[in-house]
């Protein structure tokens, strides 16, 4: 039998799997029904402290937690309740200090139901118009509204007036009625889902639940409801169904099939296994196995019982195999005593031998809500977790699971859980009822990826019950707790207990909205709102002054007119006509203005989530705008800020290069080379075609070179990305024994350093894939597989490679995480000979700072010169190291490791202290180069926005080298550009303050105020000849406050920026310093956890929808595919709405001036008391009907130019960098013109009537009010309309059709509502009036007077003052954009594609830049070896014992070798580039330099005697 088949014997894949009559098969529309609350509930980032993101090295698939025989540190505190604490009891009653004076735990709990619902069906009235007065507009209409009633205040018909408050209230009440309802039942869906909960034994940690009167009368009332509807849906359906014939009933009705139909559990209670041949650990199952799970053995097609997988994921011994079949596990057991590991350590057990449970325990089929801390439950494979959960035991028999994390953190790869190891003997419900435990838990906290809590148990000997018990603890961590939504993947079941419910488990703490954000727009509205509201005042004074004083002078008209004064007094009189005026003159305060912003923002966010020329169809993600009113500030950007991995690049990393014992391999053209190369004015497009080519050739000869040597079944042609046939020529021994046992070795530690999860696919040619949650460690590990070093999978506490066709165990001791601070991932393994060697694999600095003094020179040397080439590149550079450790040393240190893993406080910390103790004196073994691919579009899209006056700064944790490189494979810095690397030393401020000074000095600027305030206002784009490259520490110090407005000067002098080295915490500090210090608006764009805080920092958070995870776009206010869609966002989208609601709102205010101020110069005839000119229904019609429809149309669809001109002219955006579409000198200037139209249109016609009177036919007047109300009305909103159809720049059918609509409109709402004599005085004026020619020549007239002046300052702007978009209009229609329209010949669009129109939205085709190339033949990109948004984890150092590192040996001090000797294309090329660039790199000193390197002392290493096997680490043996 191969290997092959071995594998497969062992374990089972997910896609090949068993499923048991026992697994619970969930509906997949009740699945997805709960993933659609889940998802709904994380609209807010995560917690402060959540936002340092887990580094992609957590979650070791092995990771346990040291729990055996560790001592729990004493609590400092006396009073757990005091400081949060909890305690849950397990089938052991509450202490008297847990309990109160009446027997009731003290600890109350939250309840498992969860309603994020805001109303029930009591509350919904008053707290729905609770919530909406608290909008001032609506307060103010109210207000407007209650005066009316008051008939003393004149309103001539307040029912009427209410109109537009009560549609305005019952629309929004029904609008939040369905989406609440909506919402209502996913909660009850979510809170009514299934879970196994055991029941019929005592939980002591809770009471029964108290229902008040008034929640159970919200209860009937819910539950009526909710029947009510149910009974109506059900009748609805059963008269749909009644329509239908027997025939079309039996049409639609499902089919079963045997394939689907969920298998019956015979019994709901778990028992144990009767069965001799099972283990005894094992839940007694019936075996459903479908064919394609079947094992196939030539010769043999019927599948054996013990021929099944265990597990998905995991390895175990099985003496009872298929002949033949482990042979590694016979060796195993022959082998001599002397050279197997020590005896494995006893964890203990929670199941207390002397207990005798009741028997009445079982696991039933219960709701969500009915979940309680404390209580045991079961989940199964594919179910959501009800509550957070510690894992006791699972299918597995090693304890691990995998779960599926999307709904916390958007990642939807698996990541491993472990079980705890004393609860693995849990398994059925007995053993529940057996448990004794106490499990010391954190108080409840958002960070998803820390926990800290210890079980605690007394352990009794099973031989000898009557001796007395040991106290005994487990520290339990974040490995050992599932988390709330997320879902169990790829495991039969999991058993746990519950220790945080409802809104006190993590997800529900991360819950709740993003931190709101206002576009720039709308704070500067609200001072023209107040300006509003202050003439709106001063023309109500001057009413009530005029009124009075009227009053006051007697002897006038009214004296003898008027049966006196409503107030009596004239003071009474003036403030009675204060308030009448209010009522008058309301629509002078556009509160309407508000609600057609929504409707047009609303509208905005529709056209760009409908936008298909950014959509990727690779993902299936199309634009999707998270936050809905900021469209505006789209158009206004002038700063980016862009993270780089996963960003600008792929985030799909690809093994290049490496140096192994000061050997470099591997053959690459990355893009960065190509720019290095360009600078030296090479032809990068012949010398890429030739080098691709080579590579080519060496990659076939590479690929019979390893068959050669090794028949791997595992190889695939297509996944190979390590070119470089010397590497195994050398393998094979060409350059002698100990170069090749240096490769092998180097491979071995790739193969086993990782924390990745193997699924094989079998068959004649099987696959083995690799899912982690970095996409470097995945790089890693399948070069190991490609070169024959293969990870196969674990069996308990080892690792099982397939080392050249021969399977070896390698038993894994201790875990050491990476981090952020870290910086490195260590792994203890005992080698098959018995020895413990710690691997090492971290940033190059770090490595270096812990390699052995004195020792290894000319290999430090060497292997720094290699990593600064490969960092050249822009290849992301690792370290590989190791050290050899003594049993009595290990022993020792593992003591202490297993005190810090049990602790509760502080327990990161020390487990940091303790593994910084162990990872010291390392011997270097070499190092790994791995390119991530630059993203399609990235350089024509930075040089696009360039050219738009945007200034891209590029946030990174890349090295110095790695980003310079980049930057000029992606268009950001050019050869002509002076580059200033900026760096400091010896980390002083002082000498930062001396760097500043010096740089700021080339640009005649000395960092001051009044130079501040002088860049404030300049919005122009920088010399292009100057870039600035900063590291992170020397950033920490520029950040600081005395240093700071210096620095900001010397980067607006710059055109690009790199910050290297930059951490979330300084990514956000660079943000809101420019945003802060420049007063510009500002965009940030990333795709990971570590880009969050910068994302939430700037106006508009843009985040990348990467294959891996979705942390930024829950934070974000915009998601997209791609970086380059970035393009269309900002530059089409952002400019047409930021323009579009800079025209609409001076235009909203303009309409109501020319309206209100009519109204008021009529008030000087009739001594301001507050007479009405208009019918009352004009005046509430205004501006829901006669007006509205063409402003929001000119919001919605205005265009000056098309999508394809706005991108093929980027340079029309700087109007929206210089903010000069609106201004207040505009919107005064509207204003202004809208006071002398409204004179023009009163006065029009009061000159027209008071000379002279003019009657009808039939002798009816028209100079009385009514009459004069309908000249002026019908002239206003003519002479409105169409000053909006001026100022719309897009005339199209719609746009006619509704201005025309508009103004038709006032004519027929006249003539149809003066025909009832419900209106009183209006009754037959528009028979009247219309018949007057005076009436439509007044109109033309007052059209030509009014509009003129605006016509006239319009024309002369075009055409002596020019802008830059009213030329290229001009152009437009002379033809000279007609290219941008035409087809390319290939057929495909042209790159500056139009966006779809609202009515025609089409596909586009893809564009030749889109095409697929091979990926041989496309350009390659470059990474960064920080943390992603996969790598950062902060807090993955949790004890866990998990993988990695194999190393090598110390003796590199060698002699010339036969592999130096021959020649190296890659390696002569870029030494060749790096030569003739050295000394301009050299003078930075950066850190990552080979000279640097070189230069660092062993900082972290202490000196000690040398042991005899210090002189020469001895090979790993491989038998």
């Amino acid at each position: 039998m191969n290997s092959a088949q071995r594998v497969d014997s062992h374990v089972s894949t997910p896609i090949k799997r068993i499923r048991w009559a026992t697994q619970r098969v969930s509906s997949q529309s009740g699945r997805r029904k709960r993933d659609k609350i889940i998802d709904r509930l994380h609209k807010r980032p995560l917690s402060s402290s959540a936002k340092k993101r887990e580094s992609n090295w957590t979650d070791s698939l092995d990771g346990s937690t040291p729990g055996h025989d560790a001592v729990v540190e004493p609590s400092d505190e006396g009073n757990d309740h005091a400081h949060g604490r909890r305690r849950i009891f397990f089938n052991q009653p509450l202490p008297a200090d847990a309990k109160d004076e009446n027997g009731h735990p003290l600890a109350r709990f939250e309840r498992n139901k969860v309603r994020t619902a805001k109303y029930t069906p009591m509350s919904f009235i008053p707290k729905n118009l609770w919530f909406q007065f608290q909008n001032v507009a609506n307060v103010y209409f109210l207000f407007i509204l209650i005066l009316s009633f008051f008939p003393i205040f004149g309103a001539s018909n307040p029912g009427l007036l209410s109109v537009p408050l009560i549609v305005i209230i019952f629309v929004t009440a029904v609008k939040d009625a369905v989406e609440d309802y909506r919402r209502a039942n996913l909660d009850d869906e979510l809170n009514n889902s299934p879970v196994q909960r055991l029941v019929d034994h005592d939980n002591f940690n809770v009471t029964e639940d108290r229902i008040s009167l008034w929640r159970r009368l919200k209860k009937a009332t819910s539950h009526s409801l909710r029947w009510i509807a149910n009974a109506w849906k059900s009748r609805q359906t059963a008269k749909r169904r009644g329509d239908k014939s027997g025939t079309e009933r039996a049409v639609d009705a499902p089919r079963k099939s045997t394939d689907t139909r969920a298998t019956p559990r015979a019994s709901m209670y778990s028992t144990y296994s009767a069965h001799s041949g099972q283990e005894a650990d094992t839940i007694q199952m019936t075996e459903v196995q479908p064919t394609s799970a079947r094992h196939l053995n030539p010769g043999n097609t019927t599948l054996q019982v013990d021929d099944r997988p265990h597990t998905a994921f995991s390895y175990e011994l099985n003496p009872s195999g298929l002949d033949g079949a482990a042979e590694s596990h016979e060796a195993l057991a022959t082998k001599p005593r002397e050279a197997l590991p020590p005896t494995a350590r006893t964890w203990g057990n929670i199941i207390d031998p002397t207990k005798s449970g009741a028997g009445t325990a079982r696991f039933k089929r219960d709701r969500w809500k009915n979940v309680q801390v404390g209580d045991f439950v079961r989940i199964y494979n594919d179910d959501q977790v009800p509550a957070d959960v510690v894992i006791l035991s699972t299918s597995d028999p090693d304890g691990a699971c995998y779960i599926e994390t999307k709904n916390l953190d958007g990642e939807t790869n698996l990541k491993v859980r472990q079980a705890l190891h004393c609860g693995r003997l849990v398994k059925h419900a007995k053993d529940c009822e057996r448990t004794v435990f106490t499990i010391e838990s954190e108080p409840p906290q958002g960070n998803l990826y820390q926990y800290n809590a210890v079980a605690q148990w007394k352990e009794h000997n099973p031989k000898d019950p009557e001796a007395p018990p040991t106290d005994r603890a487990e520290p339990i961590t974040i490995q050992n707790l599932l988390l709330r939504g997320c879902s169990l993947r790829n495991t039969e079941w999991v058993l746990g207990v519950v220790v945080f419910t409802g809104w006190e488990t993590k997800i529900m703490l991360n819950s709740g909205m993003t931190p709101s954000k206002r576009s720039r727009v709308s704070r500067e509205l609200n001072w023209n709102v107040i300006y509003n509201f202050i003439i709106l005042f001063v023309m109500c004074l001057i009413s009530g002054i005029v009124q009075g004083v009227t009053w006051a002078q007697g002897n006038r008209s009214l004296n003898y007119f008027e049966f006196g004064s409503i107030g009596g007094k004239p003071s009474l009189d003036g403030l009675i006509t204060f308030w009448t005026a209010l009522i008058l003159f309301q629509n002078l305060v556009p509160i309407s203005l508000y609600i057609t912003l929504e409707i047009i923002k609303t509208a905005q966010v529709f056209f760009i989530y409908s936008d298909t020329y950014m959509y990727y169809d690779k993902i299936d993600y199309p634009c999707t705008p998270k936050s809905w009113n900021i469209s505006d500030d789209l158009g206004q950007i002038e700063y980016i800020f862009s993270d780089k991995t996963g960003t600008l690049t792929q985030n799909v990393m690809e093994f290049k290069k490496c140096t192994i014992n000061g050997v470099p391999y591997g053959e690459a053209y990355t893009e960065a080379l190509a720019g290095m190369q360009r600078r030296q004015g090479i032809n990068v497009e012949e010398e890429g075609k030739r080098v691709r080519e080579e590579i080519a050739r060496d990659r076939v000869k590479m690929l019979e070179m390893i068959r050669e040597l090794h028949p791997n079944p595992y190889l695939h042609d297509e996944d190979l990305t390590f070119v470089a046939p010397t590497f195994v020529a050398d393998l094979a021994k060409e350059s002698g024994e100990e170069q090749a046992a240096a490769n092998k070795h180097f491979m071995l530690a790739l193969a086993l350093c990782h924390t990745v999860i193997s699924e094989l696919t079998p068959g004649d040619s099987p696959r083995i894939e690799f899912k982690a949650q970095s996409p470097d460690e995945a790089a890693l590990v399948a070069t190991a597989r490609d070169c024959g070093f293969t990870f196969l999978g674990r069996s308990h506490d080892s690792l099982i490679v397939n080392v050249l066709g021969e399977e070896k165990h390698f038993q894994i001791l201790n875990t050491l995480e990476f981090n952020s601070t870290r910086k490195r991932m260590s792994a203890i393994v005992r080698m098959p000979d018995n020895r413990i060697v710690l691997f090492c694999k971290g940033a190059d600095s770090i490595i270096y700072s812990r390699l052995r003094p004195g020792e290894q020179s000319a290999l430090r040397q060497a292997t720094a010169e290699h990593l600064e080439m490969f960092a050249r590149e822009g290849l992301r550079t690792l370290c590989v190291a190791q050290r050899e450790i003594d049993e009595e040393e290990y022993q020792a240190w593992n003591k202490e490791h297993d005190v810090a893993a049990a602790a509760v406080q502080d327990r990161e910390e020390k487990l940091e202290h303790v593994a910084d103790a162990i990872e010291r004196d390392l011997t270097l073994l070499g190092g790994t180069a791995i390119e991530d691919r630059l993203q399609d579009g990235v350089p024509e899209t930075i040089a696009l926005l360039g050219d738009a006056g945007i200034k891209l700064w590029v946030l990174t944790g890349d090295k110095v080298e790695t980003a310079i490189n980049i930057g000029f494979s992606c268009n950001l810095l050019t050869n002509e550009m002076d580059l200033i690397v900026f760096k400091v030393e010896d980390g002083k401020i002082e000498s930062a303050l001396t760097e500043l000074d010096k740089y700021l000095e080339r640009f005649h600027i000395t960092g001051s105020d009044e130079e501040l305030a002088a860049a404030r206002k300049n919005h122009e784009a920088p010399d292009p000849r100057h870039a600035l490259v900063i590291d992170g520490d020397s950033l920490k110090l520029v950040l600081d406050d005395s240093l700071r407005q210096k620095f900001l000067l010397l980067c607006k002098q710059c055109k690009s920026i790199l910050c290297c080295r930059v951490s979330p915490g300084e990514k956000a500090a660079v943000v809101k310093m420019v945003k802060l210090g420049l007063d510009v608006m500002t965009l940030s764009v990333g795709d990971g956890a570590n880009d969050v805080a910068m994302i939430q920092e700037a106006d508009v958070g843009v985040g990348i929808a990467g294959e891996e995870g979705r942390q930024a776009v829950m934070s974000s206010d915009y998601a997209i595919g791609q970086f380059r869609f970035l393009q269309r966002l900002v530059l089409v989208h952002g400019r047409w709405s930021y323009r579009r609601l800079a025209e609409t709102i001076p235009n909203f205010f303009y309409k109501n001036i020319v309206w209100v101020f009519a109204l008021f110069w009529y008030q000087i005839y009739t001594n301001f008391d507050g007479t009405y000119l208009f019918t009352y229904t004009y005046i509430i019609l205004f501006n829901l009907a006669f007006t509205s429809l063409s402003v929001i149309l000119m919001g919605i669809l205005d265009q000056d130019v098309s999508d394809r001109v706005s991108l093929a002219v980027p340079q029309l955006y700087r109007r929206g960098i210089e903010r000069k579409e609106w201004t207040q000198v505009k919107f005064w200037t509207y204003m202004i013109d809208g006071l002398y139209q409204s004179v023009i249109v009163f006065y029009m016609v009061y000159l027209l009537i008071r000379p002279t009177h003019f009657v009808t036919k039939s002798g009816h007047q028209v100079d009385d009010t009514a009459q004069m109300g309908v000249y002026i009305a019908c002239a206003a909103i003519v002479v409105v309309n169409i000053y909006f159809l001026m100022n719309i720049y897009r005339w199209d059918w719609l746009i006619l059709l509704i201005i025309a609509i508009s103004i038709l409109l006032i004519w027929f709402w006249t003539g149809v509502y003066s025909q009832f004599r419900a209106s009183a005085d209006f009754y037959k004026s528009a028979n009247h009036v219309f018949g007057q020619l005076s009436f439509w020549a007044t109109i033309l007239l007052t059209t030509i007077a009014c509009l003129l002046p605006r016509f006239t300052a319009k024309a002369f702007q075009k055409i002596f003052l020019p802008r830059d978009v009213d030329i290229i209009r001009e152009q437009v229609r002379q033809g000279k954009f007609n290219h941008l329209a035409q087809p390319e010949p290939d057929g495909s669009s042209a790159q500056v594609s139009s966006s779809p129109t609202p009515s025609d939205i089409v596909k586009p085709t893809q564009s030749s830049r889109d095409t697929e190339v091979a990926d041989d033949q496309r350009p390659i990109y470059p990474p960064s070896v920080n943390e992603t948004a996969t790598t950062y984890d902060p807090h993955s150092h949790n004890g866990s014992d998990g993988t990695e590192y194999t190393g090598q040996r110390e003796s590199f001090d060698r002699r010339p070798r036969i592999s130096l000797d021959r020649p190296r294309p890659s390696f002569d090329r870029v030494r060749l580039s790096m030569d003739r660039m050295r000394p301009s790199f050299e003078a930075s000193n950066d850190l990552t330099s080979a000279a640097m390197l070189t230069r660092m002392e062993s900082s972290q290493c202490f000196s000690r005697p040398r042991r005899a096997n210090d002189v020469a680490i001895r090979p790993i043996s491989m038998s």
